[in-house]
């Protein structure tokens, strides 16, 4: 036999609702939509419309109902709601690393492009490791966001078949695979590499050197980089180039002690692209801890345009990438989506920009 209730009805045509029963602790469970309505004084309904279709509602028991949620803490259930319309109205992203500042233009454009859309953002830390990424994902899935958003994330085969089997919008970000799971919205890291490349040796550097992260990414733009200097357009001169790895995500500590290697292996280097602005940042202090002259013993490019780029001195010389473009893009694509809309041009090239500085 269930316990008998202490809540008092609400008499027909009452002007005023008869007050909440003092605060207790709670078995199970929370204030709830009923408790909402009864303390305003309108319909469950009401309540309802007023918290998801403001519109549909007039000002009056719209103001009654905000009065009363904030009185009471009460947050909405969601999950009820996304259970009724198969939609969850949140967005995951998953990106290597938080603690590396690269990703976080994308991610507040992302936050903001999907608020302004009525969606939220969750986000994941994936690592650089294939477990971990896989772990993550199956978690993601599980709970059926929207859509997710990778940046900078490569699935691994199982974790391409999950993403794939489970129908939720992918957009894949930070890269311009050639087979793409679902959406993509990124920029070649070949091109960057090669574009870099040249753009040292036309400034005369003929000691190239690359400093990236131990990590799919950075590898393949290393790659690029390399078989760039030694194999493209006819030279003038000899050209030789050498890799440091590092491991990610990068520091500027990394970056003072790849230099001290690559000073090592290749004596006389005379230019170095590093895979981060963080990475080139140490590059440049330990290059004067040597007593080396940048740009005039080596020069120096970053990757990223992060804030501090412009603005340490000599100034870094770094590759942009459109970061708020890709978060926008990627927004659109994935509410479109969750909408049953058709996504025209599913995927898209942002480009890259090398900006020259004082430290080439």
């Amino acid at each position: 036999m269930s316990a008998p209730s202490n809540k008092q009805p609400v008499a027909a045509g009452r002007s005023a609702p008869s007050p909440l029963p003092p605060r207790r602790a709670r078995v199970a469970g929370g204030i709830t939509l009923l408790e909402v309505a009864r303390l305003a004084g309108v319909s469950a309904m009401s309540v309802s419309r007023a918290l998801n279709t403001p519109e549909q509602v007039s000002a009056a028991i719209l103001a009654k109902v905000r009065a009363a949620v904030e009185s009471t803490g009460y947050v909405a259930n969601r999950v009820a709601g996304s259970l009724a319309s198969q939609r969850s109205r949140l967005v995951a992203a998953v990106v290597p690393s938080i603690a590396g500042p690269v990703f976080q233009e994308m991610v507040q454009s992302l936050i903001a492009e999907l608020a302004a859309r009525d969606h939220q953002l969750m986000l994941g830390q994936s690592g650089y490791g294939t477990q971990e990424e896989d772990a993550l994902l199956d978690a993601i899935i599980g709970r059926r966001p929207d859509g997710i958003v990778l940046g900078g994330v490569v699935p691994s085969a199982a974790g391409r078949r999950r993403l794939v089997a489970s129908g939720i919008p992918v957009v894949e970000t930070w890269d311009m695979v050639q087979d793409p799971i679902d959406m993509l919205v990124g920029f070649s890291h070949e091109a960057i590499a090669t574009a870099v490349a040249t753009f040292l040796i036309e400034r005369g550097r003929r000691r190239l050197g690359f400093i990236g992260g131990n990590h799919e990414r950075a590898a393949r733009r290393a790659s690029a980089f390399v078989h760039s200097a030694l194999h493209g357009p006819a030279r003038e001169r000899e050209i030789s180039a050498h890799v440091e790895t590092v491991v990610a995500p990068a520091t500027v500590r990394s970056g003072r002690q790849a230099l001290g290697e690559m000073l090592r292996h290749q004596p006389g280097t005379d230019a170095i692209f590093c895979s981060s602005d963080v990475l080139a940042l140490g590059v440049v202090t330990e290059a004067a801890a040597r007593g080396l002259r940048v740009p005039q013993d080596i020069a120096v490019v970053g990757f990223g345009d992060l804030d501090f780029a412009a603005d340490v001195s000599p100034s870094l010389t770094t590759v942009r990438i459109d970061s708020t473009r890709i978060g926008q893009l990627a927004a659109r694509f994935i509410v479109s989506r969750s909408e049953g809309l058709d996504v025209e041009e599913a995927k898209v090239d942002v480009g890259f920009s090398i900006v020259s500085r004082e430290s080439t």
